[in-house]
C-alpha cells in the first residue's frame, strides 16, 4: 500500500489500485473532502482556494484533477501552475483566499505525489481540522455545488515576483551587503520549481548562478531529498568552479542544504543554526526546532542567552510553539527555515537570503562560519518488531527505565544525556520504532543507536 492519509493531507504514488494508491479517484475523494469541510467551517458565500504545484510529471494531471473537483463544490481556484510550497504559503493570506492546497511529494521521488492542506492563513491545517476532513473522506460526505454556482478558475504567474520582492525587502536581508560579495555560487534544483524561483532571488541579491538541474521538467537527475549521499555531482562542482558556496533545495523548496567552498557539506542541520545565529544576534528571541533536530541551535541560544524549546516533529507543531513563545526564528534539522516576519512555513528563499547576508557580514568563507559552530553528528536507525506487538508498551518501559534522565514524552521518547542524546519515534502505520541520535561523533552516535535497539529487543 502507497497511499498515506494524515491530517496534513494525502500522499501516494501514481496510479495502481484506488484506495491503494494516489489514483485520480483518491484525488478528487480527497480535493472533495476538503472543499465540503472548508464549506461547512465559514459563514462565507463565496469560498476561493489558492493551489500550486512542483515539477513532478504527475503535477498537470493531479493539479487538473484537483481545481475541476474545487469547482464542483463551487470553490473559486486561483491556480499558480509551477511554484513552490512557501510561496503558495504566502499567496493564500495575499489573495485573503479561504485556504490553499500545495500539489508536491516533497523529497520523495518521482513516483509520489500528494496533496498538502493549507488553511486561510496559508499556514498547515491543524490536527483537529485534518480529522474532521479526514471523516468526510472516509464517509464521502460531500457537499456539491449546482450549475449556476459552480467554481471559476483563474491562472497567476505573479506569485514567485511577489515572494522575491517581500524577501529582499525584509529589514535583517542586506542586499547591498550580498551585491558587495559578488558570490559565485553552483545551484542544483532537481529539475523542479526551485529552477524558477532560486535564480531570480539569487539575482535580485547580485549573485553569479551556475546552474545544475534547473528545467522545471520533474525528471529528478537523483533521489531528490537533499543529503549527502544525493549530491555527489554539485559536491564536485562546487571547487571545480571555484564557487563560494553550493544551493541545494527539494522539489518543492522547503528544505534547504548548503555546501562549502571545499566542496563539503555544510550540513542540513547547520542550515537553521546559521540563519538562527544571524537573526538572534539582530533580533534576540526564543527559538524553536523540533525535538529530532541537533542540540546546535540550542547552543546557539544560549550564546545570545535565550530560550530553547523542542516541539514534537512536524512543521504545524514547529510553528504553534513558535507562536506561543514568541519565536523570531525557528524550523527543522532537515534544512527547513521558518522566518515568522515573512510568514509561517518552512522556506528556503528567506533562507537562503538570511544565510548569504550572514556571510557577507561575517566576511569568511562558508566553511570558516561552519567551523565556528558545535559539531555535533546524527544517527537515523529503526527496528522492525513483531506485527501486533505494542509499541506504545514498549515505550512505556523505557520510559520507566530512564525516568531520572532529562527525558520528554509529547512525540514519543527523548531522552538528554549530559553530551547526546537519543529520540524513539513510532510508526503510525508499521509495527517499526525509528532511533534518532545526536553525539560529539558519528560513532558515538551510531553506538547510541545500537544500544538502544538492544533495549529495544529486550523489553519487548
Amino acid at each position: 500500500m502507497s497511499l498515506i492519509k494524515s491530517i496534513s493531507g494525502i500522499r501516494g504514488t501514481i496510479g495502481g489500485k484506488v484506495g491503494d494508491n494516489l489514483t485520480p479517484v483518491d484525488a478528487v475523494k480527497f480535493a472533495s473532502a476538503y472543499g465540503t469541510w472548508l464549506k461547512r467551517n465559514t459563514s462565507k458565500k463565496s469560498l476561493k482556494v489558492v493551489i500550486g504545484r512542483d515539477a513532478r510529471i504527475s503535477g498537470s494531471m493531479i493539479s487538473g484533477l484537483v481545481s475541476s473537483t474545487l469547482q464542483g463544490a463551487g470553490i473559486d481556484v486561483i491556480d499558480l501552475g509551477l511554484s513552490t510550497t512557501p510561496t503558495v504559503e504566502m499567496f493564500v493570506p495575499y489573495l485573503k483566499a479561504d485556504g490553499g492546497i500545495i500539489l508536491t511529494a516533497s523529497h520523495n521521488p518521482k513516483q509520489w505525489n500528494a496533496l498538502k492542506l493549507l488553511n486561510s492563513h496559508g499556514e498547515f491545517i491543524s490536527g483537529k481540522d485534518g480529522e474532521e476532513l479526514l471523516k468526510i473522506a472516509e464517509n464521502e460526505d460531500f457537499d456539491y455545488a449546482e450549475v449556476d454556482n459552480l467554481g471559476s478558475y483563474t491562472n497567476d504567474d505573479s506569485a514567485i515576483e511577489y515572494h522575491i520582492e517581500k524577501i529582499v525587502n525584509l529589514p535583517l536581508v542586506d542586499v547591498e551587503a550580498v551585491k558587495k560579495s559578488r558570490f559565485k555560487v553552483v545551484l542544483d534544483a532537481v529539475n523542479s520549481t526551485g529552477g524558477i524561483s532560486v535564480p531570480p532571488l539569487l539575482k535580485r541579491l547580485g549573485v553569479e548562478v551556475i546552474e545544475m538541474y534547473c528545467d522545471p521538467n520533474g525528471h529528478f537527475p537523483h533521489n531528490p531529498e537533499p543529503l549527502e549521499v544525493n549530491l555527489g555531482d554539485i559536491m564536485r562542482k562546487v571547487p571545480e568552479v571555484k564557487a563560494d558556496l553550493g544551493i541545494v533545495v527539494d522539489p518543492d523548496v522547503d528544505r534547504l542544504a548548503l555546501i562549502s567552498e571545499d566542496g563539503s557539506m555544510f550540513g542540513e542541520e547547520y542550515t537553521l543554526v546559521a540563519v538562527a545565529d544571524y537573526v538572534l544576534s539582530q533580533t534576540p528571541s526564543p527559538t524553536v526546532s523540533n525535538l529530532s533536530s541537533s542540540r546546535a541551535l540550542r547552543d546557539i541560544s544560549d550564546k545570545y542567552g535565550q530560550n530553547y524549546e523542542a516541539s514534537a516533529v512536524g512543521e504545524v507543531n514547529v510553528v504553534a510553539k513558535m507562536k506561543e513563545i514568541k519565536a523570531k526564528i525557528g524550523g527543522e534539522g532537515n534544512g527547513g527555515i521558518i522566518y515568522p516576519e515573512l510568514h509561517y512555513g518552512r522556506d528556503s528563499l528567506v533562507g537562503i537570503a538570511l544565510f548569504l547576508t550572514w556571510l557577507a557580514k561575517k566576511r569568511i568563507s562558508c566553511k570558516q562560519l561552519r567551523e565556528s559552530y558545535p559539531s555535533y553528528f546524527m544517527g537515523k536507525k529503526k527496528i522492525d518488531l513483531e506485527s501486533g506487538i505494542n509499541t506504545d508498551l514498549i515505550l512505556e518501559k523505557l520510559t520507566g527505565k530512564y525516568k531520572n534522565e532529562n527525558i520528554t514524552t509529547i512525540d514519543g521518547l527523548k531522552i538528554d544525556f549530559t553530551d547526546n542524546w537519543v529520540h524513539l519515534r513510532k510508526s503510525n502505520t508499521e509495527p517499526i520504532i525509528r532511533i534518532y541520535t545526536e553525539a560529539p561523533t558519528q560513532a558515538e552516535a551510531d553506538q547510541l543507536a545500537d544500544r538502544f535497539i538492544e533495549e529495544i529487543r529486550q523489553v519487548s
